[in-house]
């Protein structure tokens, strides 16, 4: 269940932190200006963007271009709005309440979070310190080098996109290469981040048994991932794809079939890993 929220956002209250997205310093450095980033909108969401119920902030632009990408009016920063972290803070400040009551957090998501460090290392230090709540990073990984140590500290949970373990198949579904996305990996492994796995299944693409079994391998030799979210393939975003007058390839492309979200799953779970 997902409550949208209004994008719009109160003005003129102070600044408490600053520097602003091109900085180099770390989240909740003080300085005079305030952090602002490009925001394409929050809402409040159960069960999809981590556990509990979560304030979700999706952030504008990203560098993959994921062929069945449901919001690709996030792709570009300047889409946008440009926004103080103290008033996305304030936001979220007034769910605190029931989000602490229903077991859940806040997640920062995109877009592509790590396109803008500053702001989500800000964002999640906040959430983290001010507020009290659980955090969330929802990202692909292609970014991962962004993410200083600083701000993986103020992350309780990494929501980590693997699209494809073949690496054509994944240059195809999303424009760039895998390596970053496994290399960001390890390093969380190494940090001792929980992560969540999020895998799309897509007919014709991404549901080679060969190409499941190498994502389901490769997370499991992490020994930090707690659950993978087998995801079917959905149209839902094709109307946003056609305002934007862009070409959607996947247009005949059907979504899944129950039994080959069951068999994807069991693929998974053979190697020892909560798949749901």
């Amino acid at each position: 269940m997902a409550v949208l929220l209004s994008p719009e956002i109160p003005v003129g209250r102070p600044a408490r932190f600053g520097c602003d997205e091109d900085a180099t310093t770390p989240a909740g450095a003080a300085t005079r200006r305030p952090i602002v980033g490009s925001v394409h909108s929050w809402d409040l969401s159960t069960g999809v963007d981590g556990p509990g119920a979560r304030f979700v902030t999706f952030l504008s632009g990203c560098p993959l271009t994921c062929l069945y990408c449901h919001n690709p009016d996030t792709w570009r920063m300047r889409n946008g709005k440009r926004t103080s972290a103290d008033d996305v803070v304030a936001e979220a400040a007034k769910y605190t309440t029931f989000i602490r009551a229903a077991g859940g957090g806040a997640t920062v998501s995109g877009g592509e979070p790590l396109l803008q460090p500053v702001f989500t290392g800000e964002l999640l230090h906040r959430y983290k310190h001010d507020l009290g709540l659980h955090t969330a990073l929802d990202t692909s990984g292609f970014l991962g080098t962004r993410a200083t140590d600083a701000l993986l500290r103020d992350v309780d949970l990494v929501l980590l996109d693997i699209k494809s373990w073949d690496g054509e198949t994944y240059q195809k579904v999303t424009g760039r290469p895998l390596q970053p996305t496994l290399d960001f990996a390890h390093r969380l492994a190494d940090l001792g981040k929980e992560v969540h796995v999020r895998f799309v299944l897509v007919p014709g693409l991404t549901d080679d048994p060969a190409n499941i079994d190498g994502v389901a391998s490769f997370a499991a030799s992490l020994g930090n991932v707690s659950r993978v979210d087998v995801l079917p393939f959905h149209k839902l975003g094709e109307s946003k794809w056609q305002a934007l007058d862009m070409n959607f390839t996947l247009h005949d492309t059907p979504s899944p079939a129950p039994a080959a979200l069951t068999a994807a799953r069991e693929i998974f779970t053979s190697h020892g890993l909560n798949a749901v």
